[in-house]
């Protein structure tokens, strides 16, 4: 079955979320103070670093229920799943913010933000699209 445009997109831009939460996961296992940075905020103590790795397990869980529901053509969780994620950047955002990151860690913040209304609103006309078949 041939996939229509909007499909493939909506597959390009949850496949891109996905491997770079997989990307963050991994990264905090191998530098939890590295990553901790990365995200706006600094590790101040090695012995903190379980932290982060919670995080990174948190992070890589994510990744892999993505993957599933993208193999499993869930686009409609997929949908939720891009709105509902909104929550992560705002507050890494917030926090990044007052620990004083630099500006481009919060604009990343706020990038991705966007980024995931984007994969929201392709997601939602697409779920739109095939409902109206």
């Amino acid at each position: 079955m041939v996939k229509s445009k909007i499909e493939v997109i909506a597959i390009i831009l949850v496949s891109l979320m996905a491997l770079l939460q997989g990307f963050y996961g991994i990264f905090s296992y191998l530098e939890p103070s590295g990553f901790a940075t990365v995200r706006g905020t600094e590790l101040f103590s090695y012995l903190d670093a379980d932290w982060v790795i919670i995080y990174g397990s948190r992070t890589i869980f994510i990744t892999l229920v993505l993957g599933l529901l993208i193999i499993k053509k869930q686009y409609s969780i997929l949908m939720w799943c891009a709105i509902f994620g909104v929550v992560m950047p705002v507050t890494d955002g917030v926090l990044a913010y007052q620990a004083d990151a630099p500006l481009k860690v919060i604009y990343k913040h706020v990038a991705t933000v966007l980024y995931l209304l984007v994969t929201f609103y392709v997601l939602k006309l697409m779920t739109s699209r095939c409902s109206a078949k």
